[in-house]
């Protein structure tokens, strides 16, 4: 039975989040459906991550197995005939060998996070940034983020229904850049805990109002406690960006 990878673009405001949920719109639903009504097959899609609701993606990763074969360009191009009217592109298909999974075989995640810092009400860029209109530092953001860099216990940044084993994470990258009013945030690691992203975006935003010192962050980290995180930042402006393997 062949194993087709699935690389996937989505605007997350219509979904609540990529994972099935009961009588609620899913990123994972909408695939399964589309692969139904195009192969006749009910058939689980695996994601490389459970996005939360209003989540966007760039590159998503799935796969999925189907027991009728296809040319990759013949599923992907059916599966996004399927698809319509749901915001929701699968720019790529590939047939992978069985042992490919698009979750556990993921060695890197990358997300980015887009802040606006303007006073100005937003146009084009509703739902797809947060508008902070207090003006932010980012240099200090950023030489504050790299306190996060490197294997840490995360529990202050980590929800509290979060279901990982284990609140111990890697963290590879905590970039903050600025051009003209936007704010860049790019991250990286092998995996994250649940709003681990968002958290520490919220934190930094803190730390670039001036509310909070890098020592400050610091210390919120070694505090290993869910109330000492800052505000967590809104769903949309996080993108998965790529998944590595």
């Amino acid at each position: 039975m062949p194993r087709y990878k699935l690389t996937i673009e989505y605007d997350g405001a219509p979904f609540c989040g990529w994972q099935l949920q009961d009588n609620l719109l899913s990123v994972q639903g909408a695939l399964e459906t589309a692969v139904e009504a195009m192969c006749g097959e009910s058939v689980r899609v695996h994601g490389a991550g459970r996005t939360d609701a209003g989540v966007h993606a760039l590159g998503q990763v799935a796969h999925c197995d189907i027991t009728k074969p296809f040319a990759a360009d013949r599923l992907r191009d059916g599966l996004n005939a399927h698809l319509r009217p749901h915001p929701i592109a699968v720019r790529e298909a590939e047939i992978v060998p069985e042992t490919f999974e698009a979750r556990f075989s993921a060695t890197r995640r990358h997300y980015l996070y887009r802040i606006r810092n303007t006073r100005a009400n937003l146009a084009l860029d509703i739902g797809r940034v947060w508008r902070v209109p207090r003006r932010l530092d980012a240099a200090a953001m950023h030489e504050a983020a790299q306190r996060l860099i490197g294997k840490h216990d995360f529990t202050t940044f980590r929800d509290t229904e979060c279901q990982a084993k284990s609140p111990e994470k890697t963290l590879d990258q905590l970039d903050v850049t600025r051009e003209g009013d936007a704010i860049n945030i790019v991250t990286s690691a092998r995996s994250f805990l649940h709003s681990q992203v968002r958290s520490m975006v919220g934190s930094l935003v803190w730390v670039g109002e001036g509310r909070w010192s890098t020592d400050d962050l610091a210390a919120a980290l070694a505090a290993r406690d869910r109330a000492a995180c800052g505000p967590v930042a809104p769903p949309e402006g996080l993108y998965l960006v790529r998944v590595e393997y």
